[in-house]
């Protein structure tokens, strides 16, 4: 069949999603009619021992929208007064959504917002920015970060993160009949080694296992290519066979996103396009009398989708209830915007601090499975409120119990690999606990430790005029209060280069001269102070500096990007360059401290912490890693 029948189909509903969900349950009247160590059978599980991501997710420099890689500064003339013209091969390419961005182009223009004017010519009104609408490399998951404790159940979400590391294997009524149909042609199986342009497809597993854990049986079908054929035979099969058909991508307005035309063709449609986020591409519909759920191909879209439209088929179907979380008030560390007129669904962190239950967002990126996996909540805007101003109170949905809310650590501040390990060591002690991270950078590390929205900070804060480490920022910033600095790490910073420097980078000097392309860390972080410094020292201002503004949250993140760029250059901590394959210049031994106030130094929770610091096995555990000393017999400066 002709895909060129299938015309792209921009225009979304905006429909209320309760509305969508009660029109599609009165459509069908459902009859009531019910093994495993591999990761696609584990759900209820244990993990036991930590598990730590082999590969980054993505592995490359991928699109996030359908539309056209640029190159920034060949645009920076677009004005809707004075339209550009770009020629096609020269100034841009086409790319669809997960596609890998060439080399030569560093920022993508949604299709939306391009006047097409011929098959080699285009015209844009508008600049776009660089690294608009691109997926960075280790977006989602970083090659060896910890994604869970020993410990840990396994829930739907997990699984599909597992899949995405390439981890195969874990140390660990009638129902009705759910298909799952996975398609596109970017998508490969877990067994396969990813290329440029490939993922693994992991999201049928998530949605085959949500569908165990609401009482359903799920039938997983291979991968489908984005063939209308295909797909339509597809649906045809599974709607004979199953009570319920899923369908996943291919539900938005891109290129390649033929689902809600077949479904049109075949059956009927209810529903294109809900007035929610993530999540609004969601097709609602019928095929030979069966309901069909077309969701979005970004997991935490299609998670949340899944949730809103086919848990109440599989419930409605066994006669039970839909099962309701617990909510629990709590304080916005952090402001929230949202769009009036749009149900938004923001995954949050929530710890127990000071008598109150506090709150932080976490990435509201659609693609970013790890983000949903770290949730403590969901905290939802409704359609009639504009967001909320930090410190004002919400109401949170848990995914976790709330007993494991209470009983975590909740940290701030610069992040650092031994975290991870700190967390998992304390909940070996104590299975009840562990830490809650959330890596913000130092300043905003200490101004949380203020706000009382966190019970410890890690900072590594040079003072440009004593050149002495943390005391005189927590002494301005926290004057007055109770405070203890705790001495936890010496640790080596120095640049992070490709496999033998090919550029031979050892001073900003170096870099400036040479235009590598440097990665940088976020404003208020201990690393980035130090780059400022460094570029002070040499008589250098961040114009002299090929990405200055390129930034990324963490040490991990940072190494990431340059394993994937032979110009490239970042400053951070040696364990990840060493993570990561890079080689790595040393410029300067630093302070990694932990600020607390006195009454949580001197609580249970604190004892724990320090109790495990200076243990033998985690200070051994520490150094094992390399271009760390855990500091011994520390003397904590309280004041």
């Amino acid at each position: 069949m002709d895909q060129k029948q299938y015309k792209r189909k921009i225009y979304l509903e905006d429909k209320p999603r309760i509305e969508a969900r009660d029109e599609l349950l009165a459509a069908f009247d459902l009859p009531s009619q019910k093994e495993w160590t591999k990761v696609e059978e584990a759900l209820g599980r244990v993990t036991a021992e930590p598990v730590f991501a082999t590969e980054s997710m993505p592995h490359y420099h991928a699109s996030a929208m359908d539309g056209i890689a640029v190159q920034a500064a060949d645009t920076y003339g677009a004005h809707e007064q004075s339209p550009l013209r770009l020629a096609l091969g020269e100034q841009f390419a086409y790319v669809d959504t997960g596609n890998a961005i060439p080399p030569q182009y560093n920022a993508v223009i949604m299709i939306e917002n391009v006047n097409v004017i011929d098959d080699q010519t285009l015209e844009i009104i508008e600049p776009a920015t660089p690294w608009q609408h691109i997926r960075p490399i280790g977006e989602d998951i970083v090659q060896e970060e910890m994604i869970f404790p020993q410990g840990h159940k396994l829930r739907p979400a997990d699984l599909g993160s597992l899949l995405a590391a390439r981890i195969t294997e874990v140390e660990v009524f009638k129902k009705p009949a759910v298909a799952i149909i996975p398609t596109g042609n970017e998508l490969i199986e877990v067994t396969e080694k990813p290329q440029s342009g490939k993922i693994i497809e992991f999201n049928g597993t998530v949605f085959a296992n949500f569908v165990k854990e609401w009482g359903g049986e799920p039938h997983l079908s291979g991968i489908v290519k984005d063939e209308p054929e295909k797909i339509k035979e597809a649906l045809l099969n599974a709607a004979e066979n199953a009570d319920i058909v899923v369908i996943n991508a291919g539900s938005s307005a891109g290129s390649k996103d033929f689902t809600v035309h077949i479904i049109h063709e075949i059956g009927e449609v209810f529903t294109h396009g809900v007035a929610a986020r993530p999540g609004k591409p969601v097709i609602l519909g019928k095929i030979n009398g069966k309901p069909v759920v077309g969701v979005p191909g970004y997991p935490v879209s299609a998670y949340l989708a899944l949730e809103w439209f086919v848990r109440p088929l599989v419930c409605k179907y066994l006669q039970i209830p839909e099962p309701k979380r617990q909510t629990v008030q709590v304080k916005l560390g952090r402001r929230i915007v949202s769009t009036m007129g749009q149900e938004d669904f923001i995954r949050v962190n929530i710890g127990y601090v000071n008598g109150q239950y506090v709150a932080n967002p976490l990435t509201r990126a659609a693609g970013v499975t790890m983000s949903y996996v770290r949730a403590d909540g969901l905290l939802i805007v409704p359609t009639n409120v504009l967001g909320y101003e930090q410190g004002e109170l919400a109401e949170a949905e848990l995914l976790r119990p709330l007993e494991e809310v209470d009983s975590s650590i909740v940290f701030s501040g610069s992040h650092d690999l031994t975290i991870d390990l700190l967390s998992s060591q304390i909940k070996r002690n104590r299975n009840d606990m562990k830490i809650i991270s959330s890596h913000v950078g130092s300043m905003a590390g200490l101004l949380a430790i203020l706000k009382g929205e966190a019970h410890v900070a890690g900072i590594h804060l040079l003072d440009p005029e004593t050149k002495e480490y943390n005391l005189s920022y927590v002494k301005k910033l926290l004057d007055g209060m109770d405070i203890v600095l705790y001495p936890f790490l010496k640790r080596k910073q120095g640049w992070f280069v490709p496999e033998g420097n090919p550029l031979g980078i050892e001073s900003v000097k170096d870099m400036a001269e040479k235009k590598a392309h440097f990665v940088n860390r976020q404003r208020g972080a201990g690393t980035r102070i130090l780059f400022d410094l460094l570029l002070k020292e040499a008589e250098l201002t961040p114009d002299n500096i090929t990405g200055y503004s390129r930034e990324m949250f963490s040490h991990l993140s940072v190494a990431a990007e340059i394993k994937g760029n032979p110009e490239a250059v970042g400053l951070g901590i040696y364990p990840a360059a060493r993570a990561m394959g890079l080689s790595f210049v040393p410029i300067a031994d630093e302070e990694y401290d932990l600020v607390m106030t006195k009454d949580f130094f001197e609580s249970e929770k604190g004892k724990m912490l320090i109790s495990v610091i200076q243990s033998d096995d985690f200070r051994q555990n520490v150094e094992k890693i390399g271009g760390y000393k855990v500091v011994t017999g520390a003397v904590p400066k309280i004041g």
